[in-house]
């Protein structure tokens, strides 16, 4: 009897090809970074500057904690990348022990361009794609995306990106 592939096969299959295709991305992504002019940021540095693009003016608690890292290692973060004019500290309105984080105009433009750049490398990928290969990577992106950050179900990586992006 024809049976198809067990589904763990099938997931193991996809899995796999999505390590492929992220390890990929990163290539890409990094290609993106390199062509920004406004000068050399880590990843750790970036992930400062996304997470505060995301919450303008959180504080260093909050940042260290959306970061899943120690305050003291992003103080150190915070201080290269003021250093660089891509954030700002700022008292805090609230409480005079605090300051607020914020991205300045050069940090803004740097994300602005570096997501412009990104966005061209992708599309001059995509466009050599057919256009059944570009509907088929669509749904199943969003397919992804949808089970990705569904809340938890029980599962293991169900729902786990709900923090991310």
């Amino acid at each position: 009897m024809g049976l198809s592939p067990e589904p763990d096969r099938r997931s193991r299959d996809a899995a796999h090809a999505g390590s492929e295709f992220v390890e990929l991305l990163e290539v890409m992504w990094e290609q993106g970074r390199e062509a920004v002019p406004t000068g050399p940021v880590s990843p750790s540095q970036l992930r400062v500057l996304y997470a505060l693009d995301r919450e303008d003016g959180i504080n260093l608690r909050m940042l260290a904690e959306a970061l899943g890292s120690a305050p003291p290692s992003v103080s150190r973060l915070c201080d290269r990348l003021q250093a660089t004019g891509l954030i700002e500290r700022t008292p805090s309105p609230v409480s005079r022990r605090e300051l607020e984080l914020r991205l300045t105009s050069l940090g803004r433009a740097y994300l602005t361009d570096l997501r412009k750049r990104r966005e061209g490398i992708l599309m001059a990928t995509i466009d050599a794609m057919s256009p059944k290969a570009r509907r088929a990577l669509l749904e199943g992106l969003r397919a992804f995306r949808d089970v990705a950050t569904a809340p938890e179900q029980g599962d293991e990586g169900a729902g786990a990106w709900r923090s991310v992006g």
